[in-house]
């Protein structure tokens, strides 16, 4: 039995696949897609596109690197509720242990991919980035993403029709391929300028918008590479940062234990907060998962006054 209705056909047949080399997930699958309303659904109907394109003849590798996802995941979440903290809290382990693999790498991002959709506030997180942030930028605004990824948010960026020019920045030019793929493979790269740079080195007050989405995990000292990216900005520019809560993963490094801890460190680097999203996973509601100290997204649109 289909769990979106039948117009959704990308969704209901990326799920069919899902299920296929992962049938255990069908209740968590059923959580996740309960009580959405077809704005929603309309969402991740387009998402489910995106990833389509993205995978290409691999779509099945895709859905199979989720399901070894999730058994990570899961191991990394017993360590944590044995433990109280995150495996590892230094990047040279990370660059050592996960970057440095290439293969595991590659799993890792497979997996990711689908999590776009499989993961609630993933899907939350980029329908509010698209819907909250984007139309609140000024007219004609530069846009820049610190490591873009999938290319998922550099390229909703790149079609707002309030937009003049949007480009990616990682320090990895293996990263910067798999974005420029992504990108072209969604149709979404005329006009977008992927580089290989250092924020730390990079020249001030260049762009009306930044995102940073799901990296301030990933970092030993965040509140610097925030106070950085406040420099990148205009006067009056507007940043979208997304860092997940208690969420155990084999490269992530600073733990933030409630949103509120992401959204003051964003004020603590000289950011007017405008507004925000706290996003529990798939199954649970804002409170149960606050309780349980769940994995949250928190998103904050903030602001650098004029």
């Amino acid at each position: 039995m289909s769990l979106a209705p039948a117009q959704f056909a990308q969704l209901n047949r990326l799920i069919d696949l899902q299920l296929e080399v992962f049938p255990e997930h069908r209740g968590f699958l059923t959580k996740r897609f309960a009580d959405s309303d077809a704005a929603h659904l309309d969402f991740c109907e387009q998402l489910s596109g995106n990833v389509f394109k993205i995978a290409g003849s691999d779509i099945r590798r895709i859905v199979e690197d989720y399901r070894w996802l999730s058994d990570m995941v899961l191991e990394e979440e017993l360590f944590f509720r044995r433990e109280g903290r995150y495996r590892l809290s230094k990047f040279s382990d990370a660059l050592e242990q996960v970057y440095a693999n290439t293969p595991f790498m590659a799993k890792y991002m497979n997996g990711l991919l689908a999590s776009q959709l499989w993961w609630r506030n993933h899907t939350e997180v980029l329908r509010y980035f698209r819907d909250g942030f984007l139309p609140g930028n000024r007219q004609g605004f530069t846009h820049l993403e610190v490591g873009p990824g999938h290319g998922l948010f550099l390229g909703l960026a790149a079609a707002a029709p309030n937009g003049a020019s949007a480009e990616g920045w990682d320090i990895s030019a293996a990263s910067l391929e798999n974005t420029r793929a992504a990108l072209s493979a969604m149709g979404a790269s005329a006009g977008i300028a992927l580089k290989e740079v250092n924020i730390f080195t990079a020249p001030e007050g260049q762009f009306d918008s930044i995102t940073f989405s799901e990296v301030l995990e990933h970092l030993e000292e965040p509140l610097a590479a925030l106070k950085i990216l406040r420099g990148l900005l205009k006067p009056g520019g507007r940043i979208f940062v997304n860092a997940p809560v208690n969420s155990p993963a084999p490269d992530h490094l600073y733990l933030f234990r409630t949103p509120e801890e992401v959204r003051d460190m964003v004020a603590a680097a000289g950011f007017e907060i405008v507004d925000t999203l706290y996003a529990p996973p798939s199954g649970a509601g804002l409170d149960k998962a606050r309780r349980q100290e769940l994995s949250i997204s928190a998103a904050v649109i903030a602001k650098k006054s004029s």
